[in-house]
């Protein structure tokens, strides 16, 4: 048996709207202090995106919807990539640096 989903055109817009909208209000009312474990969270969404994305790449039938889901496993690896690299060098920055704590001792 071959399970088969079709998502029609309005239904897509649809669930496309409400994201954007729920991303929106969540987002919008999170505190600057819980940013960093915040996008630690988003870059385990990336990493789902990536898996729809090799889905789509696996279900594509011509030559276009490969090219398309190829584009769109790149483009979501980058991006699941560079979002914890961001999130490294967030970090970095609530570590006690060497420079500054030898610095303040000489003074």
């Amino acid at each position: 048996m071959d399970p088969v989903t079709t998502i029609t055109g309005f239904v897509a817009l649809y669930i496309f709207m409400l994201a954007a909208f729920t991303g929106y209000e969540i987002i919008g009312r999170v505190p600057a202090i819980l940013h960093t474990p915040l996008m630690s969270g988003s870059n385990f969404v990336h990493g789902i995106v990536v898996v729809g994305a090799m889905w789509a790449l696996l279900n594509a039938g011509s030559t276009l919807e490969q090219v398309i889901g190829f584009f769109g496993v790149l483009l979501g690896a980058g991006n699941a990539a560079g979002g914890y690299v961001v999130t490294e060098r967030m970090l970095e920055m609530f570590k006690p640096s060497d420079k500054r704590q030898g610095s303040a001792d000489k003074e």
